[in-house]
């Protein structure tokens, strides 16, 4: 029973990610949590290995492309991997309860970047036609990294939702390099994140190999035969999903407890 539910649950996470490009991750730590009955340290790490590695699958088409900024993938990285471990290492001081109630917290920032509009793209980081002046741009991106890391390393998600609003909106990195670039920075960071929770985690890895193996599927045939879908719309309706998830979160966690 537990393994049909982790493998219905890997293959909607999966879907998700192959129609949206991204987002769906947010919902696998409370997929093991409330689905498959997981403490929150044993859900952290496997969410790293699902999004790490369908990050990583995800990338390959855009690297092909060449649709990555390296070098902006290199400072988020390097801002963002040493504070996958504070994250990680707060959370372990963290009881259950108060863990999930921040995590609904960022499920609704998320909800409302889906929901918000991403046509613009910011001017302030760049040079003309010369690309990014990044004199002036360091200094906003290695916060940013910085956050995302220690999102990942406390909650387990991927921090898409906040990568690609500041590639595209502080930046001014088009919507395709940004997307391609977050992934590069996904891995990177769940990778690190993955590092610093495995001490002291106890990985049930049957689990862990079906929903990241469904997910990884899901995805990739929910990018190849998706392309017809009215993905804003589907977008919003994931919003909404989203904030009903959270909110159960945060009645769960607060009231009932």
């Amino acid at each position: 029973m537990t393994l049909a539910v982790a493998l219905t649950l890997g293959a909607i996470i999966g879907v998700l990610l192959g129609l949206l490009g991204g987002g769906g991750s947010i919902l696998a730590v409370p997929a093991l949590v409330y689905g498959l009955g997981l403490h929150i340290e044993q859900a952290i790490p496997i969410s790293l290995i699902v999004i790490g590695a369908a990050s990583a699958v995800g990338a390959v088409p855009k690297l092909r492309a060449h649709r990555v900024e390296w070098r902006l993938a290199g400072v988020f990285a390097a801002a963002g991997i040493p504070a996958t471990f504070v994250g990680s290492a707060v959370g372990r001081l963290l009881p259950q309860p108060v863990v999930l109630v921040g995590f609904a917290a960022v499920m609704i920032v998320a909800g409302v970047r889906m929901l918000a509009d991403r046509d613009s793209i910011g001017t302030s980081c760049r040079a003309g036609d010369s690309g990014i002046n990044w004199r002036r741009c360091v200094s906003r991106s290695v916060p940013a990294g910085c956050a995302v890391g220690f999102l990942t390393g406390l909650f387990g998600v991927g921090g898409g939702f906040l990568i690609i609003p500041a590639l595209v909106l502080m930046l001014g990195v088009e919507m395709p390099i940004a997307v391609g670039t977050s992934l590069v920075i996904i891995v990177a960071n769940s990778a690190a994140g993955l590092l610093s929770h495995l001490s002291g985690a106890s990985i049930d890895w049957s689990i862990t190999g079906i929903f990241a193996g469904t997910a990884i599927t899901g995805s990739l045939l929910a990018g190849h035969f998706g392309t017809g879908v009215d993905t804003g719309r589907l977008q919003r309706w994931f919003a909404y999903l989203v904030f009903t998830v959270a909110t159960y979160i945060l009645v769960d966690s607060t009231i009932l407890h």
